[in-house]
């Protein structure tokens, strides 16, 4: 489904600059989370599971970097505050303990789900690769939600308030990284 565009709305070429800045981002500082999580617990028994998302993760990263210089997209100029803040979230939920990293890994998944939805649907056949792409990667994110729930994630201290901190967090990080 293809939204016509209002008066003052960004161009396609924008748009489309827009979504691959931000999931650019997105996926660096999922990396970053998870490589945050295994600082912590990389040696306990959730590591090989926090290692196959991140791995999962550097492949959505590898994609999404290949497409700047294709498609001519300028990166956020917050990649540095994402390396920092993305590595900071996940070690400070994995300190927290294992469900505390599992309930991050399953806000920011439902976040990105919900913001890849929102592209998706938004794209044309004329970008029907950027759209598979996108729904490639939203349904492997949301594999890493359902591990999340499996390993307790719901169970952790504090589950709704810190579920909802971090999804606003992200809604944070994904207005400001379409834009700067």
């Amino acid at each position: 489904m293809t939204v016509n565009p209002l008066p003052g709305d960004p161009g396609h070429q924008a748009r489309i600059a827009r979504m691959i800045r931000v999931d650019h981002a997105g996926e660096y500082g999922a990396k970053r989370i998870y490589q945050g999580q295994l600082a912590v617990l990389g040696r306990g028994p959730k590591g090989d599971l926090i290692r196959h998302m991140q791995a999962q993760e550097q492949v959505h990263l590898d994609s999404f970097a290949a497409m700047i210089p294709r498609r001519r997209v300028r990166p956020t100029a917050l990649l540095p505050f994402w390396h920092v803040a993305g590595f900071a979230l996940g070690a400070a939920t994995a300190l927290l303990g294992e469900r505390a990293a599992m309930a991050c890994t399953v806000a920011v998944e439902e976040a990105i789900d919900e913001h890849y939805a929102a592209q998706s649907a938004s794209l044309g056949e004329d970008e029907a690769e950027l759209r598979d792409t996108i729904e490639t990667f939203r349904a492997e994110e949301l594999e890493h939600r359902d591990i999340g729930l499996a390993h307790e994630a719901e169970q952790a201290p504090g589950y709704r308030l810190l579920s909802g901190l971090i999804k606003a967090g992200c809604r944070v990080a994904i207005a400001a990284s379409e834009r700067v």
